[in-house]
């Protein structure tokens, strides 16, 4: 990953083991072992940082995570703690990006559901006071386990309105498909029957009225998006953050008032700000977008629009489960 820093889900040994342990120390070379061995070894819930060596980044960043023992030996404490000291050692090194693995869910037996949630818990925690880009890599698309009830409700949801939408655009597809077969007919009735559609000739453009039209433009989407902040009572960092967009992004967006934002991004705000799907709808229509029920994804974030949940992170769960790209910039 093109990231600052890497988190090695190490041993307390810090001299190389299975899993991502092993891989890492595999791919940066035998000089990140010389370098952990004079490290002495690292505690559970404590992390250590080296150089990278052969990998791609600046630095791996060694926590040893909780072996779960059914959760009443303090193995919530300590992988939270694992989370923690690894960004602050990420911090303290100037790095503004870092990337985890899912630690303890491996070998270590630590729930995955529950290991994701303390990894989220923790991650925003650390973010509400400082800008990085945090990422959390996962071994496979079941590990975020959404719940059945929840992966039920939206897959009813979306065969409610997105298996309808293409119905009636496969509908819609057929009808042209059989007007532009009549069209195109070379004998028969259907030759003699005007063209489905004809040329215009259009005399020159009136720039002045079209300069009027521009000097009258709506609100932009930047624009609206920092009056809907204010009117929220969030400041620009909280709402930024609450987006899962980074500090950078925000600011080209605040400083160019024709800016227009990704779609991904556009709705994230729209989340963070919790808007009604009235209001959403129309903070999308300034930058150019709109939710449609053609589209998988539009219809999973109507459903938690429409249930009045606006937490990004659990939307990107049930959009990752149902395959769609994620939220935020």
């Amino acid at each position: 990953m093109d990231v600052d820093a890497i988190v090695n889900a190490a041993n307390e040994t810090l001299l190389g083991g299975g899993g991502v342990d092993g891989c890492i120390h595999r791919a940066a070379g035998k000089e990140l072992l010389e370098e952990c061995r004079k490290l002495g070894g690292c505690e559970t819930g404590d992390a250590k940082i080296t150089g990278a060596y052969k990998l791609p980044c600046r630095y791996v960043i060694h926590t040893v995570g909780p072996v779960w023992e059914g959760g009443n030996y303090g193995e919530k404490e300590l992988l939270a703690s694992c989370y923690r000291r690894s960004l602050e050692l990420a911090r303290q090194h100037g790095c503004g990006s870092v990337a985890f693995p899912l630690i303890s869910s491996g070998i270590f037996g630590y729930p995955k559901k529950q290991a994701l949630k303390v990894a989220e818990d923790t991650i925003r925690e650390f973010l509400a006071d400082n800008d990085m880009l945090v990422y959390i890599t996962v071994f496979g698309r079941d590990t975020l386990d959404i719940g059945k009830e929840l992966y039920g409700d939206i897959q009813q949801f979306i065969d409610d309105r997105y298996v309808k939408a293409q119905e009636e655009q496969d509908k819609y597809s057929r009808r042209n498909l059989k007007l532009f077969s009549r069209a195109s007919a070379p004998m028969g009735d259907a030759a003699m029957e005007p063209p489905l559609c004809q040329a215009t000739v259009y005399g020159e453009p009136d720039t002045e009225e079209l300069k009027k039209r521009i000097s009258e433009l709506d609100e932009s989407f930047s624009q609206m998006l920092l009056r809907k902040i204010d009117e929220s009572g969030m400041t620009d960092v909280q709402c930024y953050k609450k987006a899962n967009v980074d500090r950078k992004l925000f600011s080209k967006i605040r400083s160019d008032m024709w800016y227009r934002p990704s779609k991904a991004t556009a709705i994230a705000f729209a989340i963070a700000l919790e808007l009604q799907k009235s209001e959403a709808d129309e903070l999308l229509k300034k930058a150019g977008y709109a939710l449609s029920r053609s589209s998988k994804s539009d219809v999973i974030i109507e459903y938690f629009i429409s249930n009045g949940i606006y937490d990004i992170f659990r939307i990107n769960e049930a959009l990752f489960a149902f395959d769609q790209s994620l939220l935020g910039g």
